[in-house]
């Protein structure tokens, strides 16, 4: 009794397995008809591809690809003919088509009982892939435009994922195409915005020798080690954003920064020494070195590499500003030291040297709100303390009503 049942069992599998088969071509069948039948093919090869019998066959995974072609060529007929077709359904067919035909790839590639690979679908399908490429690009930027960035992550990953799929391997895509940096970057941009940081440590890199946009796919990645606490991934990948790309202030500001924060001034003023060697009218190291010893309390050197920085740089907002809270810090520590007997004879001259710094850093603040008037953490508190200890009246009333007293 249980070997017919074991038999009746083994022959319904048989049977499914069958249907399965002859599913996979009447979904062909279907795609290939004049006016198809999109909705049974789809939902008869969706089928087969979780059927046992019919899943790890190559030829299911071509069929679906063959379906989504079709999709694709009656909407493109559409688009051809001025009627109405679906756009996101053109890029979609094109993302499946890529999944699809792929799966198909990686098992046909599977030697048979003789050891031998006989792969009939690459060649064609191959073809299909790249024809249709730049799809994935356009749907990626139509969801990217959405602000629907997992979408437009999925389109531009498996752009760049193709690249370097076997089916491409005689095109050798990742140094042939001229896009894929660009491709990379946005989808280094559209994982940032989600917080993926694996995927913008997975595609920023693509990007890191883009003219135009190496230096932000740097700042994802930087970022994004620094987000997933590996300060030192994080301190390296600003070291190797110094090195390629030293004029974007980013890289150098955050690893003085983090010299700063943890206390190393020695190894944060031996690095801004070797930048400043190798670049001498770079006014944002010669301001971070100021910065520096301003940290330090290095006040006469600070003085001294702020006005460097002006010098060449008569816009430099920020070393006014800072120039200014040197000599107003100056002016503190002095009086904090300074007699308070009024009758010492010591009492006048220490009073005209402390306002000598204050009316030093005056034309400092008053020059960085000249600059950036908008930006008033630059110059309201400076200019506060200033008109006050200069007993300047209209002007300290002035900026009391700015900051709202």
């Amino acid at each position: 009794m249980k070997k017919v049942l074991l038999s009746i069992v083994l022959l319904m599998a048989a049977t499914f397995s069958f249907a399965q088969v002859k599913a996979v071509k009447e979904a062909k069948s279907i795609a290939s008809e004049t006016n198809p039948d999109f909705g049974k093919a789809e939902q008869l090869i969706n089928a087969a591809l979780q059927d046992a019998g019919t899943k790890d066959d190559a030829a299911t995974w071509d069929v679906a690809g063959f379906i989504q072609k079709r999709i694709n060529e009656k909407q493109m007929e559409s688009a051809y003919l001025r009627k109405p077709y679906d756009t996101v359904r053109v890029f979609n067919s094109v993302l499946n088509m890529y999944k699809y035909y792929f799966k198909c790839d990686e098992l046909a590639q599977i030697p048979d009982e003789k050891g031998k690979v006989k792969n009939r679908y690459r060649k064609p399908n191959a073809a299909t892939l790249l024809a249709e490429r730049p799809n994935l690009i356009n749907g990626g930027i139509h969801y990217f435009n959405q602000d629907k960035n997992e979408e437009a992550l999925t389109f531009f990953a498996m752009y760049i994922d193709a690249s370097s799929n076997p089916m491409f391997e005689k095109e050798n895509l990742l140094e042939t195409d001229t896009l894929l940096s660009q491709v990379a970057y946005y989808a280094a941009l559209a994982a940032a915005k989600k917080e993926n940081y694996p995927a913008v440590l997975k595609y920023a890199p693509y990007a890191e020798d883009d003219k135009e946009v190496g230096k932000y796919a740097m700042e994802f990645v930087s970022t994004a080690y620094k987000t997933e606490g590996d300060t030192v991934k994080w301190v390296a990948s600003l070291k190797n954003g110094i090195q390629k790309h030293p004029e974007h202030a980013f890289f150098f500001g955050h690893l003085i920064d983090y010299y700063s924060n943890t206390n190393k001034y020695d190894e944060a003023m031996t690095f801004a020494g070797e930048m400043l060697d190798k670049y001498p009218d770079n006014t944002f190291y010669l301001y971070v070195k100021g910065y520096l010893y301003h940290n330090m309390k290095e006040y006469d050197n600070a003085i001294d590499y702020y006005k460097k920085t002006i010098a060449l740089d008569p816009n430099y907002a920020e070393a006014y500003s800072n120039l200014g809270l040197v000599y107003v810090q100056k002016a503190q520590e002095f009086a904090n030291n300074a007699t308070v007997d009024m009758n010492s004879p010591e009492y006048a001259r220490e009073q005209e040297t402390i306002k000598g710094l204050y009316e030093a850093a005056k034309p400092n603040y008053e020059k960085a709100r000249e600059l950036k008037p908008e930006q008033q953490d630059l110059w309201i508190q400076g200019l506060y303390r200033i008109y006050y200890n200069l007993n300047m009246g209209p002007e300290f009333e002035e900026i009391e009503k700015l900051m709202g007293f």
